[in-house]
């Protein structure tokens, strides 16, 4: 068995691993027991009850957190004319047509979310391979293929967090800063679980909402309650 490391150690103190805490009792243990000098992502592990191989099973969307998630985001557009000026006007980084379809296809990925208008999907349809792989390809499910330019940057600036369910059943997604407070965290989290909620796909059978973990980046995770966190 590996050695644990003593801060690693020294943060799983009192957290009972087998515990199920009301997600007030959990973040108050993931803020505590945050030791390292630089300001930790507070992050959900959703347990859902879909076996995402199966096309009706699949969980993915998009939730805009109330309170942010406390990192600055830069946001690619793909818009030509007037759509690149609204996109630009809204605050976006980088927004390019063809040149910027070449830059990527050359391995220049220097944004963190990427939109696109319905017209350049032909275009962007050719960076699957480059975009697909990073979880940057637009998407019209999550809102990231859309004539709103401006509103998909805003959201994309201002919190919103895109989440999909990985192969074991699990959804992971960031839900701001170890410094915010306990209340902008934990409306983030119900948030995030409404949002998860709601994306339930037809085809999942029996219990949805399985378990709920908090953990900061570097932290042990934290069983919450599912009672504290969404009425079901």
């Amino acid at each position: 068995m590996a050695k644990v490391g003593k801060r690693i150690q020294t943060a799983r103190e009192g957290v009972d691993r087998d515990k199920l805490y009301t997600l007030d009792e959990a973040i108050s243990l993931v803020k505590e027991r945050s030791k390292t000098k630089f300001d930790e992502t507070v992050e959900v592990a959703i347990n859902l009850g879909v076996d995402p191989r199966h096309a009706d099973q699949m969980v993915r969307g998009v939730c805009v957190l109330p309170n942010g998630t406390g990192k600055s985001v830069r946001v690619a557009v793909f818009a030509r004319g007037d759509k690149a000026e609204e996109a630009k006007a809204a605050g976006a980084d980088i927004v390019g047509a063809e040149e910027l379809v070449q830059e990527v296809q050359g391995g220049k990925i220097d944004f963190d979310r990427c939109i696109a208008t319905p017209d350049m999907m032909p275009l962007v349809g050719r960076l699957g391979k480059v975009l697909g792989p990073r979880g940057l390809m637009p998407n019209p499910k999550v809102g990231t293929v859309t004539p709103d330019v401006a509103s998909a940057v805003n959201d994309a600036k201002g919190g919103a967090v895109q989440f999909r369910v990985e192969k074991a059943g699990i959804v992971h997604a960031g839900v701001g800063k170890v410094s915010f407070s306990e209340d902008a965290i934990s409306q983030n989290v119900k948030a995030l679980v409404d949002a998860v909620q709601k994306a339930k796909p037809s085809g999942a059978k029996g219990s949805y909402l399985k378990r709920i973990a908090v953990s900061s980046t570097m932290g042990p995770g934290v069983k919450v309650e599912l009672s504290s966190v969404a009425g079901e």
